[in-house]
């Protein structure tokens, strides 16, 4: 907050301890140049991570106070950032080995961009001009896909299914293939565990958000309900977003929240299919046959016509077409005489009860 001289706290951080926890960190920060607003995602936010967060802003407003010294006239001060920019700064804080980037132009905006807000990372900075694409080399494609499909596979042999609607996520572990060495509870204690690590990662990868529901092979000791609990909170520690776990429901479910922060890698990577417009269903091709057989009945009394013409797919054409090869010439149409038609919509609607 530029010429403020106070810390701000979030009213969405509810405990009193944590806000003057967080109080008392960001104070010292406080100077010439203004005062701080703690925001939500700060909650639990290390020493270290909030001085990171402090010192970019510091450095982002001398920049915007210098470019206004040297600029008489209009021109833009700041702007929102590009993608690659973005994400630099939303890592802030964040142990980083490497950053490989493979565009040159890119490079050159991101080291410009680093070397001025975030110097701590300049150095990792690398440029990569290999001839094997950068997504191939780390397996990005297939990453990309296994985080849009339903089913993902645990190394135990089990695997979780996603779930994504408008109202919730819902995650569902089985055991699978894994059959354990000891005994059935100690199996599915094993699998759970395992899956809360899996969950984690994958709330991350797909950046699902709102409220989620995970349905865990049942337990019957009240000690591994608890055990998968701590497991499920330490995998999602690791989270910069923040989420809040209800525990176990009275139907064995365990019931959290994660904010949202933008759309979900399914929402931006994908779109509904024109065909089940997003329903993941289409109609069987006998439904679809008894539907051509009601349409043909309702045009004959509707309308004084000679013959009829059904235009159909050719899954429905070939069955159509097999249980009833009186009346079909060829597969993409039919035509019937009005003088026949009774006679031969029964043999055709007899001939499809299979």
């Amino acid at each position: 907050m530029p010429g403020a001289s106070h810390v701000g706290v979030s009213q969405r951080i509810e405990s009193e301890e944590e806000r003057n926890r967080l109080k008392k960190l960001v104070s010292p920060y406080c100077d010439e140049l203004g005062g701080y607003i703690i925001r939500t995602a700060a909650e639990g936010a290390t020493d270290k991570e909030l001085a990171q967060d402090a010192a970019f802003l510091k450095r982002l407003w001398k920049k915007v106070l210098e470019r206004r010294g040297k600029n008489a006239t209009r021109s833009m001060l700041y702007g929102e950032l590009d993608l690659a920019q973005r994400i630099l700064r939303d890592f802030v804080g964040t142990e980083l080995d490497l950053i490989k980037v493979d565009s040159k132009q890119c490079f050159d905006v991101v080291k410009e961009f680093t070397e001025e807000f975030v110097p701590e990372l300049t150095d990792k900075l690398d440029y990569y001009n290999g001839d094997q694409p950068i997504f191939d080399m780390y397996d990005t494609e297939n990453e990309i896909q296994r985080s849009l499909d339903r089913k993902v596979e645990l190394k135990s042999g089990g695997y979780l299914i996603i779930d994504q609607t408008e109202a919730m996520t819902t995650i569902d572990i089985n055991t699978g293939a894994f059959v354990g060495r000891r005994n059935l509870e100690e199996t599915i204690f094993n699998t759970n565990v395992e899956a809360t690590r899996a969950i984690a990662r994958q709330l991350r990868l797909r950046n699902l958000g709102g409220i989620i529901i995970i349905d865990f092979i049942d337990m019957i000791s009240e000690e591994h309900r608890e055990r998968v609990i701590q497991s499920l909170e330490q995998a999602l520690s690791k989270d910069r977003v923040k989420t809040n776990i209800n525990g176990f429901t009275q139907l064995g479910l365990v019931e959290m929240t994660r904010k949202r922060t933008r759309e979900s890698i399914e929402h931006i990577l994908c779109g509904s299919c024109p065909t089940c417009m997003g329903r993941g269903t289409v109609k069987t091709v006998e439904t679809v046959c008894y539907e051509i057989l009601r349409e043909i009945t309702r045009v004959n009394r509707a309308y004084d016509a000679d013959n009829f013409v059904v235009y159909a797919s050719p899954t429905v054409a070939d069955a159509l077409r097999a249980r009833s090869i009186m009346l079909w010439r060829s597969w993409r149409f039919l035509l019937v005489s009005k003088s026949k038609f009774r006679q031969s919509l029964y043999t055709l609607k007899s001939s499809l009860t299979w």
